[in-house]
């Protein structure tokens, strides 16, 4: 399967090049679990193509954290791999994806010879604390009706759509609340006039 090196311009190229040698590229359909809680990280994942999920689940319920989108990787894998510890989130592919998995025994070679590599995970690091930032003022300054307007747009700003096949009870997983209060909520937008909803599909009008 060949691969666009362009996707991996922000490395080195003698590094991409290093990558591309050692490192298993995988088509992953929409849906799948590509990591759970509590697996040790084997491969670090750079998504090349689609969209990946990355969620924490707190007794029956799921909080989404962040996505990767493509030329990005997981902070939080990063982080499990290189402390040997097992990981603490779930990612799910959100669209059919391509992914390619570093293997984790080279990084501590290709972080030591190549040392820009901190650079994609420090950057990653600054985006997701910055996102944590914009989550938290949504919680404490919004209402439920925007958070979820606002978390609807982006869905399909990231999959390049102005609708999003989505349930009912798998928004209320993303917001962290209950599905009986999205549903009101999604009736609320609808009445108006920001988004219609059919056949299981969320559209954004306005």
């Amino acid at each position: 399967m060949e691969i666009d090196k362009k996707v991996l311009s922000f490395l080195n190229p003698k590094l991409v090049d290093s990558i591309l040698k050692e490192s298993t590229l995988k088509e992953v359909p929409k849906g799948a679990e590509i990591l759970r809680e509590q697996q040790y990280v084997k491969a670090l994942p750079i998504v090349l193509e689609g969209l990946v999920k990355v969620y924490s689940r707190f007794e029956e319920k799921e909080l989404l954290l962040y996505y990767i989108e493509q030329s990005q990787s997981c902070v939080m894998s990063f982080y499990a791999a290189r402390k040997n510890t097992p990981s603490k989130i779930f990612a799910q592919t959100e669209e059919d994806s391509k992914i390619l998995l570093l293997p984790v025994e080279y990084l501590p070679i290709w972080l030591k010879e190549y040392p820009d590599l901190n650079d994609l995970f420090f950057n990653q690091y600054n985006l997701r604390y910055s996102e944590l930032l914009d989550t938290i003022s949504h919680l404490l300054l919004n209402k439920m009706d925007k958070r979820l307007y606002d978390h609807l747009k982006t869905k399909t700003t990231l999959l390049n759509s102005n609708a999003v096949k989505i349930s009912h009870g798998q928004l209320a997983n993303e917001l962290g609340t209950a599905r009986e209060v999205v549903s009101r909520v999604l009736k609320k937008l609808e009445t108006d006039g920001k988004i219609s909803q059919n056949a299981g599909e969320v559209k954004i009008i306005s």
